[in-house]
């Protein structure tokens, strides 16, 4: 029983991982570049000790190689003064050094061939690591443009159908507005109907003389000439041209 718990547990767990990195998928991409790197410096490490024991080898290989003319150089020296006893003890070890130094030689070959084999294969894999990771930048992109577009057309759509239904509250919305338009109109038709427009008129024509009599006096009485007003002849005028005649 205790273990089946555990399994669920740990299947939930994994449901709410999965759901987590499927929510931020850039989180996730972030993680897997830092492993990438600390998986590079790993390498190089280890390459880096290679290269050391290459380096080692090829001191060595230096060095006895050295040591193979210094004694091919004594062996011969006392061979030709006749010192056969240090001559041969020289061939002898000669022939270790020249044993030691092949062997050398194929390790050095070997190690700078495998040297060179993670070196490639180190840069192949970062290669291929990093297009994945575009690629991936790019997918992300791209599925995030086309989730926007998705949201953007799930909107409209959702707006294209409310406003379809709100329709009919809209067409009797209208007729309202329209219906309660009219009755104002035939309203204020009515007003102006009951209007009597006749006792204005003569209200207005007895209020214009009223003020043309007083505009009269006010002229008459301070001796200015009121335009619009024609003066009748005096005596005085009509009696010259009277005797001309």
């Amino acid at each position: 029983m205790f273990r089946r718990l555990i399994n669920i547990i740990k299947g939930f767990l994994g449901l709410f991982i999965s759901g987590l990195e499927k929510s931020n998928p850039e989180a996730l991409l972030e993680l897997e570049k830092e492993n990438l790197r600390e998986q590079i410096a790993k390498y190089n490490d280890g390459l880096a000790s290679h290269a050391g024991l290459c380096e080692r080898l090829m001191t060595q290989t230096k060095k006895l190689e050295a040591e193979e003319r210094e004694l091919r150089a004594k062996a011969g020296a006392n061979l030709k003064a006749g010192n056969r006893d240090a001559a041969g003890q020289y061939a002898l070890r000669l022939q270790t050094v020249q044993r030691e130094l092949e062997e050398n030689r194929v390790q050095l070959e070997q190690a700078e061939e495998t040297y060179k084999k993670l070196l490639k294969a180190r840069d192949v894999a970062i290669s291929i690591a990093k297009a994945k990771i575009e690629n991936l930048k790019s997918a992300i992109s791209d599925m995030k443009m086309k989730q926007a577009m998705a949201e953007l057309s799930e909107m409209s759509a959702g707006m294209i159908t409310n406003i379809g239904g709100a329709g009919d509250t809209l067409d009797r919305l209208t007729e309202m507005v329209n219906e309660e338009r009219d009755k104002a109109a035939g309203r204020a038709r009515i007003a102006r109907d009951t209007i009597d427009y006749s006792g204005v008129q003569i209200k207005e024509a007895e209020q214009k003389a009223m003020a043309e009599q007083a505009l009269a006096d006010f002229a008459a009485k301070e001796g200015i000439p009121l335009e619009g007003v024609v003066k009748k002849p005096s005596e005085k005028t009509m009696g010259p041209s009277t005797e001309k005649n």
